[in-house]
């Protein structure tokens, strides 16, 4: 098992809920993202090794949503600083280019970028 994160996640000051694909029912929230993986916390520990069938849903205009299904493998899991909170981490198994388009999206909007200069 690694223990050195090879890919730079991104942080998430405001959390997008995660809910299971298959029930649909909320299980934790996004904590990082990156193009191979996620850290979803929780308020109950997630089984290392075990594939989850993980589903965002992305706020749009209108009130609408646009849903992101993920395959994902757990990887670690610990307790959150929160009490009674989880910090897992999940390898994607599958993503679709949503997920990679939702990466991209939030590392351009969290991000401090230069202004173009105006013309």
């Amino acid at each position: 098992m690694f223990t050195v994160r090879r890919i730079e996640r991104h942080q998430l000051p405001y959390f997008l809920r995660v809910f299971n694909s298959v029930t649909d029912r909320p299980i934790g929230f996004l904590g990082n993202v990156s193009e191979d993986g996620l850290m979803l916390i929780s308020q109950l520990p997630m089984m290392i090794g075990a594939e989850f069938d993980l589903r965002l849903k992305i706020p749009m205009a209108g009130g609408c949503h646009q849903v992101i299904d993920l395959n994902a493998c757990c990887l670690w899991c610990h307790e959150d600083t929160t009490p009674h909170h989880y910090d897992a981490g999940f390898c994607l198994q599958r993503a679709p280019p949503e997920y990679g388009q939702l990466v991209d999206a939030l590392k351009q909007y969290f991000s401090f970028q230069p202004m173009p200069a105006s013309a």
